[in-house]
C-alpha cells in the first residue's frame, strides 16, 4: 500500500501490479501432479520396485525379498513400438531379469539368463551345458537329490535348444524349483523389463521380521 500511496501523492499515472497468489488448495494439487509425473517418469523409464513372491531363485532372492530393477541399461523403450534407444547394453547370460511372464503378460518373473541368442543349451542329469561347456553358476542350488528322466518331465534333462534371435533362455536359481525357460522355453527382448541390482528391503514372514542383512545388498 505504500508504494501506491507514493505514487498517488506524486500524481503518477503508471498503475503497479498486484500478485494474486495462489489458493493454498491449487499448490497442493500442482505438487502432488509434478510428484505423480515424475515417479511414473521414473517408473517408466528408469527403475522400477518388484517384490520375491516364490522361491524359485533362492537363495540369491528370498521370498518377501523387494529390489530394485534398473530399466534404462536395456535401452528406453519408445511407446507403441517395442523399440529400445539409448541402451547401455544388451542383455548378457548371467543378467538376473524381471519379464513379463511368457504365458500371462500379467504376471511378472524373474530368472537368471542362461543363454543368449544363438546359444545351444542343454541339460544332463541336472548339469547345464551353453556351446557344448558346462554353465558353472555358483548361485545355483539343488534341494532334490531325485533325478527326473527326460521322458517324464524335462526338469533336470532337456535339448539341446537353440536360443533364437532377439531372445533368452532363462532359469532359476532354485534349480529344481522353478518354472522356467526348461518348460515354456524363451523370453524375447521386447518382453524384458529391467535388470534386477540391489535389495531395498526384505521381509522375513516366517520369523516375522526383517532380513538387515539383505537390506542394501547388490544382486549378483
Amino acid at each position: 500500500m505504500e508504494e501506491i500511496n507514493d505514487l498517488q501523492s506524486t500524481g503518477a499515472s503508471e498503475a503497479v501490479p498486484v500478485f494474486k497468489r495462489k489458493s493454498l488448495l491449487r499448490e497442493y494439487a500442482e505438487s502432488i501432479l509434478i510428484a505423480v509425473l515424475l515417479a511414473l517418469f521414473i517408473r517408466t523409464y528408469l527403475v522400477q520396485a518388484f517384490k520375491i513372491p516364490s522361491g524359485s531363485m533362492e537363495d540369491t532372492l528370498a521370498i518377501g525379498d523387494h529390489l530394485l530393477a534398473n530399466k534404462f541399461i536395456y535401452g528406453v523403450k519408445i511407446p507403441f513400438t517395442g523399440k529400445n534407444v539409448l541402451k547401455l547394453r544388451d542383455p548378457r547370460q548371467g543378467d538376473i531379469i524381471v519379464f513379463e511372464y511368457p504365458e500371462d503378460a500379467s504376471k511378472d518373473f524373474i530368472k537368471r539368463i542362461v543363454g543368449a541368442p544363438g546359444d545351444v543349451v542343454e541339460g544332463k542329469d541336472k548339469k547345464v551345458f551353453v556351446n557344448g561347456k558346462p554353465y558353472l553358476n555358483p548361485h545355483e542350488v539343488h534341494k532334490d537329490i531325485e533325478i527326473i528322466p527326460r521322458e517324464m518331465n524335462p526338469r533336470d534333462t532337456f535339448g539341446p535348444v537353440t536360443v533364437p534371435q532377439d531372445s533368452y533362455f532363462v532359469m532359476g536359481d532354485n534349480r529344481d524349483r522353478s518354472y522356467d525357460s526348461r518348460f515354456w522355453g524363451f523370453v524375447s527382448r521386447d518382453k524384458i523389463k529391467g535388470l534386477a541390482f540391489i535389495k531395498y528391503w526384505s521381509w522375513d514372514k516366517e520369523k516375522f521380521r526383517p532380513r538387515f542383512g539383505s537390506i542394501g545388498k547388490i544382486i549378483e
